[in-house]
């Protein structure tokens, strides 16, 4: 039976969100390219520590516990092919199982969203999840400086939703920043028993 990614959420995630990579990542700044893709070689057979969307990654993975891929994670990196090297590999040594994976070294990666069929994208570079939004792809920045998550809920993924304009209209919004507070108390209660309209993103 061919591979198919109808009904699978697939995440893409760079190499620095998932793993941290800190170090390697100071030499590349530095502009010492020679140097970083020398650094990682010398470190691909060293698992990479977990980076900060680790935990959440090894959460989303679980949904394939029972042995039917619900979520498949692919790797989309600004990393050379030979840090692509040592993130599978670091994977692997992690029981992560990454099926696909496009690494561009320094150029932009988010136009190969749409090739991949993400359906959320990850990263620790601003630019780059400005470029996927803009695209029309659920994206978020990973801040490598947050601090870890806890351990104490190791089987659930929480995520947080802000309501107005996301999961629900924003009309209440632009009442109170048009009208006052007054006028959208007055606004919500006269709306009490109605449910809330959806947001317009949430229809495309």
């Amino acid at each position: 039976m061919p591979v198919t990614l109808e009904d699978k959420l697939v995440v893409a995630i760079s190499s620095r969100a998932l793993f941290n990579l800190e170090e390697e990542n100071k030499i590349f700044e530095a502009g010492d390219n020679e140097g970083y893709m020398k650094l990682q070689l010398d470190r691909i057979d060293v698992p990479a520590a977990p980076g900060i969307a680790y935990s959440l990654i090894r959460k989303l993975l679980r949904f394939n516990d029972d042995g039917v891929q619900r979520v498949e994670v692919v790797i989309l990196s600004r990393n050379d092919p030979v840090s692509g090297m040592r993130i599978f590999k670091s994977s692997a040594a992690a029981d992560i199982k990454l099926q696909r994976g496009v690494f561009t070294q320094g150029r932009p990666p988010f136009g190969y969203l749409r090739p991949l069929r993400a359906h959320l994208f990850l990263s620790v570079n601003a630019q780059d999840v400005r470029e996927a939004l803009v695209a029309g792809f659920p994206a978020a920045r990973v801040l490598v400086e947050s601090v870890k998550a806890s351990d104490a809920w190791p089987n659930e993924v929480r995520i947080a939703f802000d309501g107005d304009a996301v999961l629900f209209s924003d009309e209440a919004e632009r009442v109170f920043q048009a009208e006052g507070l007054d006028a959208f108390q007055a606004h919500e209660l006269s709306k009490a028993d109605l449910p809330l309209p959806e947001a317009r993103s949430s229809r495309c």
